[in-house]
């Protein structure tokens, strides 16, 4: 028994469907309707837009200076990341951070991972660090031996009120190299954060 089935679909026989309307015509009658096509275009785009753009990271409330998504965080006065770890400061720096939850109502701590290299000591002898939240000043602290450290001070709720705190930082004095080192070098930082207390 042989099939008649040959594996092809048959051809269809018959008039072949058009198309009709005002955009389907000849001529004038397809420039006029470029318009739209132009307005449904741009439509499907307004309402593809904001699904398409790339989620922006979220601020972080403790920025590590290996962190490469935390730099934008870094506001004024660090030099380039350094062993893949740390930072050199300017005299003068700055980041913004992320309040943490319930910071709001209880405050946060401030804490900053830093180092005073034996070169900065034999140099200057000691350096002094000062911060500002929302520009009230929080206690200074000196280092006048070479180590890592930990700079940690209580910021009061009353700072902490909105959704991020930039921290202004100070140091007294700074060391210059030499050569062709040409930067004002303060302290050697690997974090800076606000912590919930």
């Amino acid at each position: 028994m042989t099939s008649s089935f040959s594996g092809k679909a048959p051809l269809a026989r018959g008039p072949v469907p058009t198309l009709s309307g005002p955009c389907f015509g000849r001529g004038s009658a397809i420039r006029s309707c470029r318009p739209l096509s132009v307005f449904l275009i741009a439509l499907a785009l307004a309402f593809a837009g904001p699904a398409c753009k790339r989620k922006e990271p979220r601020q972080l409330s403790v920025v590590e200076m290996s962190n490469p998504t935390a730099r934008k965080q870094l506001l004024t006065g660090f030099y380039g990341l350094e062993a893949g770890a740390w930072r050199w400061t300017a005299k003068e720096f700055a980041v913004e951070l992320a309040v943490p939850p319930e910071a709001a109502r209880n405050g946060a701590w401030l804490r900053v991972r830093l180092a005073t290299p034996d070169a900065l000591i034999d140099k200057l002898g000691s350096i002094t660090l000062s911060s500002t939240v929302g520009g009230q000043a929080l206690d200074p602290q000196t280092y006048s031996a070479a180590g890592n450290y930990t700079y940690q001070r209580p910021v009061p709720a009353s700072l902490l009120q909105g959704a991020s705190a930039t921290v202004d930082f100070t140091l007294d004095k700074v060391m210059r190299p030499g050569g062709a080192d040409v930067r004002d070098l303060g302290i050697v930082v690997l974090g800076v954060g606000l912590e919930p207390r």
